[in-house]
């Protein structure tokens, strides 16, 4: 059963990488994927309620990704359709290749912190769209913004879903871990933006102003839209902290104040003008197929959550590298090809400190260097494969980018990156 799960697994990964090539919408193998693994779990065990129950429990979790997906979707969409951006955007006045690369890294970098790293990519990719008119040379931003985000996310308790896992289960506290990990994070992605300079040469051209919907909106009334839209993503996090209720509560909240307030300030105007600048009409401009596709990951990881193949995973590199550090880097380089969630989650109950022995609680204790360690790899060693992260899932399927593209353009930089930041980690631990 198991070996079955897996290998259907594999396929399915497979066929999402091949995906031009097999001009099939990665959705599909996704779905089936995720359907496909937990059928055969079923068939296999004794006791398929419990499964169920099991499916429904992991269900929750998901649907509570997809919900706050389509919320900072929705509300980046709204923004975008009132020509929000150009508040940003205007005042990005370079057309060389190399200096925007590093304006948005940096932006996306510490907005990843105070957002999180799948808002942030959203929001980026949109900003991208608004100041590269080529598709092929915003594919080499698209791929440096799941760098940063994900390394922007890494340094911050609420920046990664990883590192909040840790936070709130009392691993690491947030003044601490942004402490020790900002400057693994920063070479992590400043070493990828380094490589990438050398290779970009130029200048872009930007795409032409938009005419239609902005002809009927003020320049007030773009402001608003947009200083409402992003304070409602940067309002999330605050809301989880205040009600401790999950993020996706807060995100449909802001998309609430955001839809409220875009009825209001057309409710005078004519009816086309009011249905094409509606949140129902934008909402028709979602990227469903990439909702899917999400959806069939997470289903997918979750069976081999749940049937203890990604727990064995965990065990087995326990007893095979004596190395902690490997193990670690192991751990987030693993994540580039299943979800870091639950890989986290097992080494959160594989490992505990013992009060008698100084140096274990050095390591597993609070603020110990093997939570903070394992906050950086999952949080960064994602952006290896463009599969192998939220922001790179979102960024996949808004920008249309090829698996196998990134894989070659991309991925060795991420690579490089993540190991100098690991290094980095290491080194600060080691002689500070």
């Amino acid at each position: 059963m198991l070996i079955t799960m897996t290998i259907i697994f594999i396929l399915g990964y497979i066929a999402i990488a091949l995906e031009h090539p097999l001009r099939i919408n990665k959705a599909a193998p996704a779905l089936l994927l995720g359907v496909l693994t937990w059928t055969v779990y079923a068939f296999g065990s004794t006791n398929p309620h419990l499964i169920d129950e099991n499916l429904l429990e992991h269900f929750g979790e998901i649907a509570s990704i997809l919900f706050f997906l389509v919320g900072a979707m929705t509300i980046v969409e709204i923004v975008d359709a009132h020509d929000g951006f150009a508040v940003i955007t205007n005042s990005i006045k370079t057309t060389n290749k190399v200096k925007l690369l590093w304006i948005i890294s940096i932006i996306t970098f510490f907005l990843s912190a105070a957002l999180d790293n799948l808002t942030t990519s959203i929001v980026m990719i949109s900003l991208l769209r608004k100041l590269i008119k080529d598709k092929s040379d915003r594919m080499f931003f698209a791929g440096i913004v799941v760098i940063a985000a994900n390394a922007g996310g890494a340094w911050s308790p609420i920046g990664d879903v990883t590192t909040t896992m840790l936070w709130i289960a009392n691993k690491v506290t947030s003044a601490n871990i942004m402490i020790r990990l900002i400057i693994p994070s920063l070479i992590c992605m400043v070493v990828p933006l380094i490589i990438l300079s050398f290779k970009m040469k130029g200048t872009f051209d930007r795409p032409e102003s938009a005419e239609g919907s902005t002809d009927h909106i003020s320049n007030g009334e773009r402001n608003l839209v947009f200083f409402t839209g992003i304070g409602g993503l940067l309002f999330v996090p605050v809301f989880k902290t205040i009600t401790h209720l999950q993020p996706f509560m807060g995100m449909l909240f802001s998309l609430g104040v955001v839809w409220v307030v875009t009825e209001l300030i057309h409710k005078r105007k004519e009816t086309v003008v009011k249905e094409m600048l509606s949140p129902l009409t934008i909402l028709r401009k979602i990227d469903t197929s990439s909702v899917l596709f999400f959806l069939g990951i997470l289903v997918g990881v979750a069976s081999l959550e749940s049937s203890g193949i990604l727990g064995d995973a965990a065990l087995w590199l326990d007893h095979a590298i004596s190395n902690q550090n490997i193990i670690t880097i192991s751990i987030g380089l693993l994540s580039s090809i299943v979800d870091n969630v639950p890989l986290v989650a097992a080494g959160m109950g594989m490992y505990h400190p013992d009060p008698a022995v100084i140096s274990s609680v050095h390591e597993f204790g609070i603020d110990g260097v093997f939570w903070e360690f394992l906050a950086y790899c999952a949080g960064t060693g994602g952006s290896v494969l463009i599969i192998g992260s939220a922001a790179g899932v979102a960024v996949m399927g808004l920008e249309k980018i090829n698996f196998i593209w990134y894989l070659k353009k991309i991925s060795w930089i991420a690579l490089v990156g993540y190991f100098a930041g690991a290094a980095a980690y290491i080194a600060i631990e080691h002689f500070l």
